[in-house]
This record gives C-alpha cells, sequence and structure tokens, in this order.
C-alpha cells in the first residue's frame, strides 16, 4: 500500500458545511472509493488558512486516474463546488504532496 496526500482550499466561512457534508457522506461514495482501494483516508482543516490536508492509502495509485470519470464523482464534486476552490470541471483543486518523514 502506498499512502498520498495532498491540499485543497476551502472557501472562508464553509468550515461547518464542509464537515456537515463529509459527516454525511454518501454511502455509494465510500463505495466507489473502496472500489478504487482507498483507505485510511483523513481530511484535516487548518483553519487559519482554510487549507485541507487529506492522506489516505491506496493499493493501485495507477488506478486512481480513472477515478475521475466515474459519475458519481463528477456529481461529488458538482456538489462541493460551491464551498471550495475548483477546476473548470468541478474537481478541487488538488495539490500533490511529497513525504518527506514517516515514522511507523
Amino acid at each position: 500500500m502506498k499512502r498520498l496526500a495532498f491540499k485543497m482550499k476551502l472557501h472562508a466561512g464553509k468550515k461547518n458545511e464542509y464537515k456537515k457534508r463529509h459527516d454525511e457522506i454518501w454511502p455509494e461514495l465510500v463505495t466507489l472509493l473502496k472500489k478504487y482501494s482507498i483507505s485510511d483516508y483523513s481530511i484535516f482543516l487548518d483553519e487559519e488558512t482554510n487549507i485541507l490536508f487529506a492522506t489516505y492509502l491506496v493499493n493501485n495509485e495507477d488506478q486512481l486516474k480513472y477515478l475521475s470519470n466515474e459519475p458519481l464523482m463528477k456529481k461529488w464534486w458538482l456538489y462541493m463546488q460551491a464551498i471550495m476552490e475548483t477546476n473548470d470541471d468541478a474537481s478541487p483543486i488538488s495539490v500533490p504532496l511529497k513525504n518527506v518523514f514517516f515514522l511507523e
């Protein structure tokens, strides 16, 4: 398994809505993420900057490029678009982060 991390940016004042939407995450989206072998997924918020930091484990990193083609993933992006910075296709602007230290 490989651990991946990335950051995104939440719009100001949208912390509670972002948390609510993830507390109520669609069960079918959870199933889809697991289908792509995503597990141990966490998202943290830096409240001073509205930067979201996410990390997860994945079995097959190459398979992830197909996740963005899934209609349900696109539907989730549209649902989240109003509360975070997004690309033209409604996907979140996501910046991969490089692992520089790990302690097991």
